[in-house]
């Protein structure tokens, strides 16, 4: 585990498709991961990707002491198919102390129990992807949308309204009229993290806002 100390550091447990894209995107992202599955032949397709890959099985708490994951950052449990070793590897996880634990669910009655007992974050894939098709489908100027809770949202809205061309965000007075709060506009593949009120708005930026999600909502309409 000394090849995992010294920064932030993550652990995935369960490497299947979503779990899976976890850990690389982490990798990608520069950062040190243990990843854990009780599969051998999945877990030597990351050997080369993953910091270290290890094979162990969630359910068994001398394996998961052994491999600190108490001291963890963040441990991802993403074992979603087979709810009971979801809720055990929870269980014991959240008893060793690790730092943020976000849990996979296969439908809502798993995702309550995963919550009663200490998961910190709970996400529901399809659900979710369902969700983003669907709205997708009817506000197309919207990137991408993430709820953060069951009433406040972020969403990335692709400016089409010819009204917004040209104009600041003090001009537009965005959070005045949506109580919404902007915290960035992409353009050209570059970046403005919390703009200033002088920063301009032009057509096909992308503009990441936060609020409730009706006046997200009424904001994307606006935007169309």
């Amino acid at each position: 585990m000394d090849k995992l100390r010294g920064k932030e550091n993550f652990a995935v447990i369960g490497l299947g498709q979503f779990g899976g894209s976890i850990c690389r995107a982490l990798v990608e992202a520069g950062e040190q991961v243990l990843a854990i599955d009780k599969n051998e032949e999945i877990v030597d397709d990351f050997m080369n990707i993953a910091t270290r890959a290890v094979i162990a099985d969630a359910e068994d708490e001398d394996v998961l002491k052994n491999l600190s994951l108490g001291s963890f950052d963040y441990v991802f449990i993403s074992i979603g198919e087979h709810i009971q070793a979801s809720i055990m590897a929870t269980l014991i996880v959240k008893e060793l102390g690790a730092k943020h634990l976000i849990c996979k669910a296969e439908n809502s009655s798993h995702a309550r129990v995963l919550e009663k007992i200490g998961a910190d974050k709970i996400v529901q894939p399809e659900k979710d992807m369902g969700k983003r098709v669907a709205l997708h489908t009817l506000r197309p100027n919207i990137v991408n949308y993430l709820a953060l809770n069951d009433t406040v949202t972020l969403a990335e809205v692709k400016i089409e309204n010819s009204a917004f061309d040209g104009h600041t965000l003090a001009e537009l007075a965005i959070r005045e009229k949506y109580d919404v709060t902007v915290i960035a506009i992409t353009r050209n593949g570059r970046v403005d993290v919390s703009p200033l009120p002088d920063a301009k708005i032009h057509l096909d930026d992308t503009i990441a806002v936060v609020g409730d999600a009706t006046n997200v909502d009424k904001f994307n309409k606006e935007t169309d």
